[in-house]
């Protein structure tokens, strides 16, 4: 068989990666909303955290933070039960790949978010007080259309990333693409290098066909969003 038995493997460990995504994106899509909203606040104890979390989550490496998260909490939490003389509690690896990523990402969403905000003009968000609108709805009707607008090619790079660096999240011990691919390759490892060639070139192709479905997904919402403006001619 072409897939040698690990066809229903490798399509477990793509709707895991899937799931995996889009829960981190949710997770990473909220924390960019509240960090951009810190960093534009004029309080300091809102701004300066919201700087430092950018700073530091951006300037690391993705593994190394995952690694760093994921094994200092399982830690903790290992001395936290052992103090408490309780059973000690091992962390899901969906729930840590989830976290870990909302967590990493949200700093690039912060971003993305407060380059979508600034780029609202001010003069439309005092009209709208003006008529009487409350905060709410003011950020509902008028700021959060036109932020997602300005901010939607950043989200969509921010998602094809997040998208690939589940890939990193086999190393806690997640059964997704890769790791599917990895256990295919290990399984058929008798029968030479072209098995590993072939999993490894599937895995990536699975990615490839993700992204490029992603892509249109983000070209309709770019469309919805972009509903009554005028495109400069050429």
């Amino acid at each position: 068989m072409l897939l040698e038995g690990y066809g229903q493997q490798l399509w477990g460990g793509t709707l895991e990666t899937i799931q995996l995504a889009l829960l981190s994106l949710v997770f990473a899509f909220v924390i960019g909303l509240i960090g951009a909203a810190a960093k534009l606040s004029r309080s300091l104890w809102l701004s300066f955290p919201a700087t430092i979390y950018t700073t530091l989550i951006r300037g690391v490496p993705d593994l190394v933070l995952m690694l760093l998260l994921y094994y200092s909490f399982q830690d903790w939490l290992n001395r936290l039960t052992d103090a408490l003389n309780q059973q000690q509690i091992d962390i899901d690896p969906f729930f840590a790949g989830v976290c870990v990523l909302g967590f990493i990402y949200g700093a690039y969403f912060t971003e993305t978010f407060r380059g979508g905000v600034l780029a609202v003009p001010k003069g439309q968000l005092e009209a709208a007080a003006a008529y009487g609108l409350t905060n709410w709805q003011v950020f509902r009707r008028v700021l959060f259309p036109q932020m997602m607008r300005f901010a939607l090619p950043g989200i969509s790079n921010n998602w094809q990333v997040i998208l690939k660096a589940t890939a990193l999240v086999s190393i806690i011990g997640l059964h997704e693409v890769v790791r599917a691919a990895q256990d295919a390759i290990t399984g058929t490892s008798s029968k030479g290098a072209y098995h590993a060639f072939f999993f490894l070139s599937l895995a990536g192709l699975i990615y490839l066909l993700l992204t490029t479905l992603s892509n249109l997904v983000f070209m309709v919402l770019e469309r919805h969003y972009s509903i009554g403006i005028r495109k400069p001619e050429l």
